[in-house]
């Protein structure tokens, strides 16, 4: 027979058990910001090796631990505009989307990067107007100081803020300060400023035409498995041709002269070969399921992380020069002494942005992940795909254009293009109509009274008051960074002169 423990040691055992459970817990929430410190240091370390001997070292050392702080911040706060709505709509698991995405975030900045740096170190401000080197690198790090603090408070609080528009503020709100307002080109501004309103208008439109063709070719058609054998292959080589023609603009440019004729033969070729490729295994995946909308969703799983891959790759491409943009101007600046007109990108540069954001992402990510994806509006694959195909087009036009769009404005806008269509289309459709009174001989719906219909679907398909918060945010942004930005400014031209 036993003898029964005692009550004081089972108090006491239960209290160490507590405790390494509290121990264990704090250690993990600390792990991810001890990483994170570590792979700044480790920046600052390399940039101080290889930059040793130039005159600004000090300041350079001091812009890559920034640069490496801000790539972090952006991997946290605007890659999951990328992959949540594949991990919303259950398309692929959260470790699956943070893998992929690290993958093509760092590709995408690498390869295709480069000229969208150019704008963002250089157009904003008129190298002719900041003269003086010390002036000008103490405006590009007070823009990279302000514009990481403002996206690490809204990564904290939960808000997928603007990237880009905190930057953007950053650098004019630091031109500003150093030699007034005519340091700024404001042509230049005025192209960005447009392209925040067009991208998610061009988004939402986008995502709005694929939902339309989904729906018409393949959701309410009599046999629906046969519409997806013949179109599903369709749309993933639509995503492949444009891919394809993108990275051959992009990237083989610096192998062999490439223009649009050549990118675009090449697109169409990959299109074509996607296609050949993917129609025997979608019609192999298609074998032996229903003939309901629950089968199609199996089907798009493979456009569906397809097109989260190529979002992630342009997301790279244009959102590195959040990152590295100023960082470029300092390094060049500090190197020959004076404000140059051209910024050469030296690759060290490219890389502390690409694998910064990689790993912001996997350390910090899925916070924002599972918001974007789950909690704006509720996504099915299909939905999902038209969200991030249209916005990893639009990205991709606004990368080649040089522009540094939003990636939050776009997969907001196509977010609500598919919302807005589906309640435009559920209201007026007369297909879809059709199509319920033949399989179901339901008559209901039309007897409804049409303000019921109308505040039924509204609440069931986006989540306004996330939009007016994220619209809020898009707002305020821009010039609390340039506010942050100019009063940062004043202290370190103190230092830095």
């Amino acid at each position: 027979m036993t003898s029964p423990q005692k009550p004081t040691l089972d108090k006491d055992l239960k209290k160490l058990s507590q405790l390494e459970d509290a121990t264990a817990g704090l250690g993990r929430r600390l792990a991810a910001p001890g990483i994170a410190f570590l792979f700044v240091v480790v920046c600052a370390v390399v940039a101080g090796s290889l930059m040793y001997d130039a005159a600004g070292g000090v300041v350079i050392i001091a812009a890559a631990a920034i640069g490496a702080y801000m790539a972090l911040n952006i991997g946290a706060n605007d890659v999951a505009n990328n992959v949540g709505p594949a991990v919303g709509s259950r398309a692929m698991t959260l470790v699956t989307a943070l893998i992929i995405a690290a993958v093509f975030e760092s590709a995408g900045a690498l390869i295709a990067g480069g000229d969208v740096v150019g704008t963002i170190s250089k157009g904003i401000i008129d190298p002719a107007s900041v003269s003086s080197p010390s002036v000008f690198m103490s405006a590009m790090m007070a823009a990279l100081v302000a514009s990481a603090l403002w996206i690490n408070l809204a990564t904290w609080i939960g808000a997928p803020v603007s990237t880009t528009h905190s930057i953007v503020g950053g650098v004019m709100g630091a031109g500003i300060a150093a030699a007034g307002f005519s340091a700024v080109n404001w042509v230049t501004m005025s192209s960005i400023a447009a392209s925040w309103v067009i991208s998610p208008v061009l988004g939402g439109v986008i995502a709005a035409l694929f939902l339309a063709f989904i729906k018409t070719f393949i959701i309410y058609q009599d046999d629906k498995i046969a519409a997806a054998r013949r179109w599903v292959p369709v749309l993933i080589a639509i995503m492949a041709g444009a891919f394809a023609a993108y990275l051959a603009m992009k990237g083989l440019k610096k192998l062999i002269k490439v223009d649009l004729l050549l990118a675009v033969s090449i697109g169409f070729g990959v299109a074509i070969s996607a296609w050949v490729i993917t129609r025997p295994l979608i019609a192999k995946q298609s074998e032996g399921l229903e003939n309901r909308n629950q089968s199609l969703r199996k089907l798009f799983g493979i456009p569906l992380i397809c097109s989260a891959a190529l979002l992630s790759f342009a997301h790279g491409a244009n959102d590195v020069a959040n990152a590295v943009g100023p960082l470029a101007a300092i390094v060049h600046t500090a190197g020959i002494g004076e404000v140059a007109a051209k910024v050469t990108i030296p690759l060290w540069v490219m890389a502390v942005g690409a694998l910064g954001i990689s790993f912001g992402l996997l350390l910090f990510g899925p916070k924002l992940i599972n918001m974007v994806g789950q909690q704006i509006t509720k996504l099915n694959p299909m939905r999902a795909y038209c969200v991030a195909l249209s916005a990893a087009i639009t990205v991709i036009i606004a990368s080649a254009l040089g522009l540094p769009v939003s990636s939050t404005h776009i997969a907001v806008g196509a977010v609500f293009g598919v919302g807005f269509f589906r309640e435009w289309y559920t209201e007026n459709s007369k297909r879809r109509l059709a199509y319920i009174e033949k399989h179901t001989g339901a008559q209901e719906y039309k007897r409804r009274p049409r303000e019921d219909r109308v505040d039924q679907a509204r609440r069931k398909l986006v989540r306004r008051s996330h939009f007016m918060t994220i619209v809020a945010a898009w707002v305020i942004t821009v010039p609390a960074a340039a506010i942050l930005s100019a009063g940062i400014y004043h202290i370190l031209v103190r230092f830095i002169a």
